[in-house]
């Protein structure tokens, strides 16, 4: 790329700063024009498409004479445009009659703004604004000449213009405020003389570079600034044909702060400040690395509050977040510094101890754990006994994963549960009868499909505002002569484990579909189904061309399916999964969150993947009646969801004032037992005949 050529890519996107022209592309609804010395276009936005019919690349290069101006103005433009270039002169702001590109004239007001470069070149903005409706017209012009004056002191980025050795030679800023030290100490300096050396040599290395590769580079560094420290990023291209460089630093610290709160609420529990779920298996996986290389065991300790629901429910929410705050204090003070305590959600912790070599460290660790719970915690003016359950897993001997542990530790403390509570149990494979109760289950489970003891029950869901219905979630339900009812609870975790929930899910599917082109067919309405899909499923590779196949035998179009996946679908990252929502997504298919509000990540997964529905967890629901801290949170949720073009279900409606407050808050679509409880196929049929006569 020759000097030249360089130069001018460079004059045009560090004087034209980016930011003004993502401004002004995102606006369509005016036209604005800049042109150079010799009134060529140099830009050319949506809006001055839209209003004289030029595109940008028609317009580009062209005089402003030849595109828009009348024959009978052409002199006078002509001439203005030069009084303003040569004497200063500027254009006032005025309604004028210009020409499209079909010919047709058209009234616009018109302002102007001239701006000069640091290379002293002048290129002038036009603002141009259709007087159909003129007073609109007029009050959008007036704001948008504030607005464009007011934008062009405003561009935050400092350019620096060096010489290849680090030489300061110029500089510009609208805020002086942004310089490190004040102009009069810097330029004429060489840049090692004014920063600290550790960033000066970032400066020298990256200058470098930039000159050997012909290429712009950039980086960022974190400096001591009068109001605190900052972080900004240095962006730097090689004038070659002056032998300089030009230094562009932008002040990045709102988004550096942002981002580390991003990461923080991906990775920690935003009440106790613990590591989540997450970060916490995470840290289990490391420490079994290490384990296994030393020859050293690690222990996992799940641990449950005892009768934490009885003690949230009855004096509530705000109660029971400082019983778990002090809860995890109290916890975070028995254990050693290189161990790792974690909230798994709810009243669940996770303990993570690494470097033990003997039985009786994790008995006393144990001990210790539920003696510290025997104080009372003082919260309000109250004092509460909280006693907890402890299951222990430990390493190799219960298992060599994250996976097996946590899952042995969990069974632990419900044996811990069954002895009592407040007390510890240690896993064993001989331990307890919810393992024996499992192995039944799973044991029946195997042909429980060939034997029809599956069935499916459906959920009305209603819109809000009119109450009609819209249509249904699936529900599965199983019922075993031996075993009695079984609740989802209890068999989806288990056919997820066993690989069972691949045949349960499609048959799941074939139901549902079935149902809904009878229930469209004897209601003459356009109901949606909704069906859940289970973290196992989406390791299916036959998934899709199932769904697809289904939905023709049913001949049920695309977009009347709903597909509900919780956070434990997305939680392991697999491309896998992503390549499977986004599949889901092409063929047409919505796709909804289910259970929001109850997991860790959550806003991060709106912004990965192709959600069209967002459905707010039932336990946020109860509340907002209550307590005003669950009330704002569902209002912001819904906000949320419609800004980023999503519709919110609201599960778990159970009263009218629950329903009038979503109305309120302009919830779109409502589920709970306030319109009915899951019903089998034939009373749902039975249920929206009645409900619309």
């Amino acid at each position: 790329m020759g000097s030249s050529k360089v130069c001018k890519m460079l004059t045009h996107q560090y004087v034209i700063n980016d930011p003004l022209h993502q401004l002004f592309d995102a606006v369509r609804a005016i036209s604005v024009q800049g042109y150079d010395e010799q009134r060529r276009v140099i830009y050319w936005n949506k809006g001055s498409e839209l209003l004289y019919g030029y595109s940008k690349e028609q317009a580009r290069g062209e005089k402003i004479e030849d595109l828009i101006i009348p024959e009978k103005l052409r002199k006078i433009v002509v001439n203005a445009h030069h009084n303003w270039i040569t004497k200063d002169i500027e254009i006032p702001a005025a309604e004028i009659t210009l020409r499209k590109k079909n010919g047709h004239e058209i009234s616009v007001f018109s302002s102007h703004v001239m701006f000069t470069n640091q290379y002293n070149n002048k290129q002038m903005y036009c603002i141009d604004i259709d007087l159909t409706d003129v007073r609109q017209a007029q009050a959008q012009a007036l704001f948008k000449e504030h607005m464009l004056e007011t934008i062009f002191e405003a561009i935050p980025d400092l350019f620096f213009l060096m010489e290849a050795d680090g030489t300061i030679l110029d500089y510009h800023a609208n805020n002086k405020n942004n310089l490190y030290i004040s102009a009069n100490e810097f330029i004429g300096k060489n840049m090692t003389e004014v920063l600290p050396e550790k960033i000066a040599n970032q400066f020298k290395s990256h200058i470098r570079k930039t000159i050997q590769q012909e290429t712009m580079t950039c980086f960022e560094y974190e400096l001591s600034m009068p109001h605190g420290l900052g972080y900004f990023e240095a962006r730097i291209s090689h004038l070659a044909k002056y032998k300089q460089v030009m230094v562009i630093v932008r002040d990045i610290t709102e988004q550096h702060k942002s981002a580390e709160l991003i990461r923080h609420q991906a990775y920690y529990d935003s009440l106790t400040l613990l590591p989540n779920r997450f970060l916490a298996l995470d840290r289990l996986s490391q420490i079994l690395i290490e384990a296994e290389r030393n020859n050293e065991k690690a222990v996992v300790l799940f641990l449950d509050l005892d009768d934490f629901k009885k003690a949230n429910d009855s004096l509530g929410h705000e109660i029971g977040d400082k019983l778990l705050i002090e809860s995890a204090a109290r916890l975070q003070q028995v254990l050693r510094k290189e161990d790792t305590v974690g909230r798994l959600g709810g009243d669940e912790f996770i303990i993570l101890l690494r470097g033990l070599t003997e039985h009786h460290n994790a008995l006393a660790i144990a001990e210790n754990l539920l003696k510290a719970f025997r104080e009372p915690f003082k919260i309000g003016g109250r004092e509460l006994i909280l006693t907890m359950s402890i299951g222990i897993a430990i390493y190799p001997k219960n298992g060599t994963c994250a996976s097996d542990l946590l899952r042995n530790a969990d069974t632990a403390m419900y044996q811990a549960k069954a002895l009592g509570r407040n007390t510890y149990s240690f896993f064993t494979k001989e331990m307890n009868t919810s393992m024996q109760r499992r192995f039944k289950i799973e044991e029946q489970m195997h042909g429980a499909l060939e034997r029809n003891e599956f069935e499916l029950h459906y959920q009305a869901q209603f819109d809000a505002k009119n109450e009609n219905i819209i249509g249904a979630e699936a529900l599965l339900r199983w019922y075993n002569p031996k075993l009695g009812h079984i609740t989802p609870e209890e068999f989806i975790p288990i056919a997820e484990h066993t690989g069972l929930i691949v045949p349960i899910g499609q048959y799941v599917m074939r139901q549902a579909l079935n149902f809904l082109t009878q229930w469209q067919n004897a209601d003459q309405q356009q109901y949606t189904m909704a069906v859940n899909l289970s973290p196992r499923q989406f390791r299916d590779m036959g998934l899709l061309s199932f769904i697809e196949n289904t939905l023709r035998e049913s001949n049920i179009s695309s977009k009347y399916l709903e597909l509900e996946v919780t956070e434990g679908v997305l939680m392991s990252g697999q491309s896998y999964i992503h390549q499977a929502l986004e599949q889901i997504n092409e063929l047409g298919i919505k796709l909804s969150m289910d259970d929001f509000g109850t997991g860790y990540s959550s806003l991060s997964y709106l912004r990965q993947y192709p959600f069209d529905v967002l459905k707010i967890d039932r336990s946020f629901i109860n509340g907002i009646t209550l307590n005003e801290a669950d009330y704002n949170l569902v209002k912001a949720t819904i906000a949320m969801s419609h800004s980023l073009g999503l519709t919110v279900v609201a599960e778990g409606v159970e009263t009218k004032e629950q329903l009038l407050l979503l109305r309120d808050l302009d919830c779109d679509f409502i589920q709970g037992y306030y319109f009915s409880k899951p019903i089998p196929a034939m009373q749902l049929l039975e249920f929206s005949a009645r409900y619309y006569q």
